[in-house]
């Protein structure tokens, strides 16, 4: 007779496996990502790098968001997928802006009320974004406060219809699993040694 104990056990212990894998994936994406970004030579790019990068950046997290919403769908833990697809998809973000009011701040001097380093830049992103807005950076050019209102109106679609999206993608998930029949059946824990021989 198994222990009712042991047979919770191996999916706690599966789920508790599963989450120790996102996380480490989510930080080591967040990381390679932020590493990215100050060794990248972003000071190299024209008004033509900038708008590209823009583009090109927009691009790549639409495609990575796609991406994790499909992967959500499919997975055996989905809420678990998309913590981690807003893990990954939100660096990414905050690392495309940051590169924008770096390389602006260097191709136009001045488009800010202080010279941006990358951490500034990247300081001003999060803060933009969380809507906190401290005040001790703003932006002077037209072209800065354009950017920043990009990054305003992104920040409020990814909150709002992007957790929507995740959340539907993650009831879809749940949905698919409570149809799939279990891979093993399980016997009975008070199924005597004739009753498993026989089967259901």
């Amino acid at each position: 007779m198994s222990d009712p104990s042991t047979v919770r056990s191996g999916p706690d212990r599966t789920r508790r496996r599963a989450a120790i894998v996102v996380v480490a994936r989510a930080v080591l994406i967040a990381t390679g990502l932020v590493t990215a970004y100050y060794l990248l030579p972003l000071n190299e790019r024209g008004t033509a790098g900038v708008s590209a990068l823009l583009a090109c950046g927009s691009a790549a997290v639409l495609l990575m968001f796609w991406w994790e919403v499909r992967a959500i769908m499919r997975s055996p833990h989905p809420r678990l997928r998309a913590v981690e697809a807003l893990a990954t998809t939100l660096p990414l973000y905050l690392v495309l802006f940051a590169s924008g009011y770096y390389v602006l701040e260097h191709l136009a001097p001045g488009s800010f009320s202080e010279p941006l380093t990358r951490t500034d830049a990247l300081y001003f992103a999060l803060t933009t974004f969380s809507t906190v807005g401290f005040g001790d950076i703003t932006a002077h050019s037209q072209a800065g406060r354009v950017l920043t209102m990009v990054q305003m109106a992104g920040g409020l679609l990814l909150v709002g219809v992007a957790a929507r999206v995740l959340a539907g993608a993650v009831q879809t998930g749940l949905r698919r699993q409570s149809r799939e029949p279990s891979a093993q059946p399980q016997s009975r824990p008070d199924a005597g040694p004739r009753d498993r021989e026989a089967g259901p």
